[in-house]
């Protein structure tokens, strides 16, 4: 402390001694400047003498010279660090009013050099705040615009369901039927390698792996040029309207509403059954051929008791089952039209090969058969499993009861459990032997049902 106040004295004292010599020069200044202007004008006007009387105010040169000296002054008391409004040891007036001039204009000097310094950063700074403002503008900007579009873009379907109701309703169909048909793909290939990889082949797999087994190829055939048709770039616009005008012909069950399963079950079912009554007389018109038969007889009534509206039992099936091991109802005796119409009736796409597509359906169902007994037999079934089990064997499921359903199934299951290959015409004439004269599928044939 004693130190600060040490120094402040030293500095005090020096610029008592700096305010002395520049007072001194200032005084023989106007002295010089005095005489000089007596020995120019020697008779000055009334109004500089009067101005004279008044004031004694400097020449133009004396001011010029007063300010330089004041600005050295004020300079040396910056550089001294000394305060005006600190108290003096030796107050001189002269010496006061000179300091306070040369404070104000320091101050004035520092702050025209301050206020320079800041004109040369307000531009730069200005430019970066403008270029900070633009690029925050911009910011806002883009996050409006893309939180906008993603917003509609996620509330795209709603925005369409209340536009356009009937296009999005098809549209959710289409999406939903090939996200079905997909996911049922997966299961096919996952099935086929397990039926390709197993020493059991095809028996390995339970009743709705054959099912999947025996349906999937079959719809990947019929879905696959609407699948096509409607990817491709400009076709597409114009495909898509008309998969869905015919959506019986272009697409699967993956992509029908319940309504439309509905019907077109029904429409299946009635063409399949319309070819029940050829092959009845195919079978009648051969049995003359088999006159020398041990089972042609039992045969006899059997076609008999179709023809007057009855069905035979299946123990009666059982033990005629012989005759369909050679001769014409064997597989490779029966004639091109018997097999053809046997293809019609079970609903087998077309094909060169129709005798080996009967064997592989016939072999296919058989095996489905024993895959029942072994999960617990036909009472075991949901509901839906003895619809689509009932509609696959030829008997129309539409209104009929579970006991209705089941009782016709054992009845199946119980003459397809009990042949062996080489009655495998036997099979494939189930459907007329056990469903001929079933109300439901006389029905289903002669009552009018639309399907579009």
């Amino acid at each position: 402390m004693a130190f600060a106040l040490r120094a402040g004295r030293l500095a005090s004292t020096g610029v008592t001694w700096c305010l002395r010599q520049e007072r001194r020069q200032l005084l023989q200044l106007y002295i010089v400047s005095d005489k000089m202007r007596i020995h120019r004008f020697p008779f000055g006007s009334q109004s500089q003498q009067q101005a004279g009387e008044g004031t004694t105010g400097a020449p133009p040169q004396l001011k010029r010279n007063v300010a330089s000296e004041i600005t050295s002054v004020g300079k040396v008391i910056y550089e001294a660090g000394w305060d005006a409004n600190k108290p003096k040891d030796v107050p001189i007036v002269g010496a006061t009013q000179q300091t306070t001039t040369v404070s104000t204009s320091s101050a004035a000097s520092a702050s025209s050099s301050d206020s320079t310094s800041d004109d040369e950063k307000l531009p730069k700074e200005s430019q970066d705040m403008q270029k900070s403002k633009r690029e925050q503008m911009r910011d806002n900007m883009q996050d409006y615009i893309f939180t906008r579009y993603f917003n509609y873009v996620k509330n795209y379907d709603k925005v369409l369901e209340k536009n356009f109701p009937k296009a999005m309703q098809l549209y959710n169909v289409f999406f939903d039927g090939v996200k079905d048909f997909f996911g049922d793909m997966k299961r096919f290939l996952k099935i086929a390698r397990i039926a390709n990889d197993s020493p059991q082949g095809i028996r390995a797999l339970n009743r709705q792996e054959l099912e999947l087994y025996m349906q999937m190829p079959r719809d990947m055939m019929k879905v696959a040029p609407a699948l096509i048709g409607c990817s491709l770039p400009m076709v597409g616009y114009a495909f898509f309207p008309l998969v869905f005008w015919y959506p019986r012909t272009f697409l699967t069950s993956h992509f029908w509403t319940l309504e439309q399963r509905s019907d077109f079950q029904n429409y299946y079912m009635k063409h399949r059954l319309q070819y029940n009554k050829s092959v009845f007389r195919c079978l009648q018109a051969k049995l003359k051929s088999l006159a020398g038969h041990h089972n042609h007889a039992e045969f006899e009534c059997i076609l008999g008791q179709l023809g007057s509206g009855t069905h035979p039992t299946a123990e009666q099936l059982i033990a005629v089952k012989d005759i369909f091991a050679e001769g014409p109802y064997s597989l490779l005796g029966m004639s091109r039209k018997h097999v053809k119409y046997l293809v019609k009736m079970h609903g087998l796409p077309n094909s060169i090969f129709k005798r080996h597509r009967l064997h592989e359906h016939a072999f296919l169902v058989h095996y489905m058969d024993q895959a029942i007994t072994k999960e617990g037999d036909v009472h075991n079934l949901s509901v839906d499993a003895l619809r689509y089990s009932c509609y696959l064997r030829g008997l129309n499921p539409v209104n009929l009861s579970n006991e209705q359903m089941i009782e016709w199934l054992r009845n199946w299951v119980k003459v397809s459990t009990s042949i062996q290959g080489e009655h495998i015409t036997l099979f494939l004439h189930l459907p007329i032997l056990l469903g001929y004269n079933h109300p439901n599928n006389w029905k289903t044939i002669y009552c009018k049902t639309e399907a579009n």
